[in-house]
């Protein structure tokens, strides 16, 4: 059982509250969040993620992949954004099945499929919005793969990248034929903003 947290907002749109508390009905998104492990959008660089997703262009109707899904709460976002549907991705179990559960509460199950496994056990290449918040070095093994799975114009969005590995990812990512839209220093992490040439 994970640590239970008070609601909090991040940015201009999201609140992140806890199962069972029924947060106010404003102009605010709502996220709903079980007590788990892997996070509830506390940690900078999901906080950062949902800044940065609250206001991306084009979200609406896209296909997400969210590798390193954790709680699922970067996918549920995109979905209450107005994104079509998403695949989660994580190799974790445990963290499969708290995905699964914040997409019940967040009434989005529908639109989820979920999927225990690495990058290679996807097979689809016709996403429209990649979110990884993962490590930096994963982020470089997988990038070429990744970048596989993406249509033209594709927005990438990645995270949880120590600054040792910042500028290593940005170079990768644009020989990879991406731009970058924005570099976001945190306080010891960064969030890197592609798009898919």
């Amino acid at each position: 059982m994970g640590r239970v947290f008070n609601s909090f907002t991040i940015g201009n749109r999201f609140r992140i509250s806890p199962e069972g508390e029924n947060p106010p009905q404003d102009d605010r998104i709502n996220l709903i969040m079980a007590p788990g492990a892997f996070g509830s959008g506390e940690h900078e660089t999901t906080a950062s993620c949902l800044e940065i997703l609250e206001g991306l262009p084009n979200i609406k109707g896209t296909r997400v992949l969210d590798l390193g899904s954790g709680t699922g709460i970067l996918a549920i976002a995109a979905l209450k954004l107005g994104a079509h549907s998403a695949l989660c991705v994580d190799t974790d179990p445990a963290a499969v099945t708290t995905c699964r559960s914040n997409c019940d509460l967040n009434h989005v199950s529908s639109q989820v499929e979920h999927l225990c496994d690495t990058l290679d056990g996807v097979n689809e290449e016709s996403f429209d919005l990649i979110l990884a918040n993962i490590y930096g070095d994963i982020l470089l093994l997988v990038a070429k793969d990744l970048i596989s799975k993406t249509r033209p114009q594709t927005q990438i969005l990645l995270s949880g990248i120590l600054y040792e590995y910042n500028f290593d990812i940005r170079q990768k990512y644009q020989k990879l034929g991406c731009n970058i839209i924005r570099n976001h220093m945190l306080d010891e992490f960064s969030t890197v903003l592609l798009n898919k040439k």
